[in-house]
């Protein structure tokens, strides 16, 4: 059994904890090693069973460790990544129990699924994607890197761009394309295109000016 470790401190990196609890509950699959934050006080005054054990800057990766990236934001998440990566690091996917990945669906490294989470058939998450608790239809590409946050809906045939931040509550309608560090905003309902690098919100949802 491989040793895990979570990169990022955080309240990601603490909920991710308990995601990583529930999948050795059903089925042992890691030892926990604890937390790598630059950040050595990260976890201070917050209640948590594990510690701050190295920094991701100084952290060597091993043959039997993994890593999980407790990070949403897409650009620190292809940064750290990519950082550890070029040492040797190996990501897991950490999917929830009670996460729904059905057999006609497929996803790269580093895949994080909350609970009650869906990817559905013939859809596609890329490296390090992140769904939090949230639907994500049939007929979905999802680019690397790309965050979709609690209480999303996502349609079918929708195109999600690299680095893509899906904002909480946010729905995409069928046969949308979302391009690459788009940012949904809180909430907004998007049923037409969003270019590249745009930041949309309301209902339904308007590109803000940059």
């Amino acid at each position: 059994m491989k040793k895990i470790y979570i990169v990022g401190a955080g309240g990601f990196g603490r909920e991710l904890l308990q995601w990583i609890k529930d999948i050795n509950r059903a089925k042992p699959t890691w030892e926990i090693g604890g937390f790598l934050d630059d950040r050595p006080e990260a976890l201070k005054g917050f209640g948590c069973d594990y510690n701050v054990v190295g920094s991701i800057s100084d952290w060597r990766p091993s043959e039997d460790e993994e890593f999980a990236l407790a990070l949403a934001n897409p650009l620190e998440k292809e940064r750290v990544s990519g950082y550890m990566k070029a040492k040797g690091a190996v990501f897991a996917s950490v999917i929830h129990p009670t996460a729904i990945l059905t057999g006609f669906s497929c996803h790269g490294e580093g895949l994080v699924m909350f609970p009650y989470s869906k990817l559905s058939v013939n859809s596609r998450a890329g490296d390090f994607v992140t769904i939090l608790s949230s639907g994500i239809g049939h007929d979905v590409e999802i680019g690397d890197y790309s965050t979709v946050s609690g209480a999303c809906s996502i349609l079918r045939n929708v195109k999600i761009g690299r680095r893509v931040f899906l904002a909480a509550n946010a729905v995409i309608a069928n046969g949308v394309t979302i391009g690459d560090d788009a940012y949904i905003g809180l909430g907004s309902i998007v049923i037409k295109d969003v270019q590249a690098g745009q930041k949309t919100f309301g209902s339904p949802a308007r590109v803000l000016p940059s």
